[in-house]
């Protein structure tokens, strides 16, 4: 099901790292071909090998990348979340999609077509070293996040996840996780067994949890054990 863009979107479309160094009326021009795709029930967006036809951008919800293992088995490679943009890059070559993505139910996405993207950004003077820009600043940022991460234990991973989705205040919290704990081991970097054994840890700092709801009783604790700002 397709729809227009909202005033909510178009913000969300604005902020997205991608379009960092771009005015507003360019990006708008950029995604002229562009149309918002609604996955109520969620959705495979494309298959490994399929042409590189377009890019998408998510305006609510996740999309899971992913590969098959020789078994069928899915192996979580990189989980979007609702204001990036992810399968840019191939567009850029006449290649194929090297993984997999599905869309989470619920999942609203942008579908931007990559011939009218790349036709619209060769005309416009200058839109091209911009979005390179863009693509260099968003590097540097997840290197830093990357090297940032592998400082950390598990279990700092894990309680920083949790945190980041809690509300911002003193108080005992309680968070509701938006991803299956084999979607959480992949997004934080580590396996599900090293997963599991940092649930248990979390268990001694105060976190319980009940499928896949958990509650933090004392997050100022918890925060400084794992280190955050």
């Amino acid at each position: 099901m397709t729809a227009t863009l909202t005033p909510a979107d178009e913000a969300i479309v604005l902020a997205a790292p991608l379009f960092a160094e771009i005015d507003r009326e360019s990006i708008l021009d950029l995604i002229g071909a562009a149309a918002v795709v609604n996955h109520a029930e969620g959705h495979l967006l494309f298959s490994q090998g399929d042409p590189a036809d377009r890019f998408f951008l998510v305006l609510a919800g996740r999309v899971n990348l992913f590969a098959l293992t020789e078994t069928g088995d899915h192996s979580i490679i990189e989980v979007i979340d609702a204001g990036h943009t992810f399968a840019e890059a191939a567009i850029f070559g006449p290649g194929r999609f090297p993984l997999n993505a599905e869309a989470a139910p619920g999942t609203r996405v942008l579908d931007i077509p990559g011939q009218p993207f790349l036709r619209r950004l060769a005309e416009r003077h200058g839109l091209a070293a911009k979005l390179l820009a863009s693509l260099a600043r968003w590097q540097r940022r997840l290197l830093g996040e990357i090297a940032d991460l592998k400082s950390r234990t598990p279990v700092q991973r894990l309680g920083l996840f949790l945190l980041a989705l809690a509300q911002p205040s003193g108080d005992a919290q309680e968070v509701h996780l938006p991803l299956t704990k084999g979607e959480l081991a992949s997004r934080i970097g580590i396996t599900p067994e090293s997963l599991s054994r940092a649930m248990a840890r979390l268990r001694l700092l105060g976190v319980t949890t009940h499928g896949r709801d958990f509650v933090i009783a004392d997050p100022a604790a918890l925060r400084r054990y794992c280190g955050g700002d």
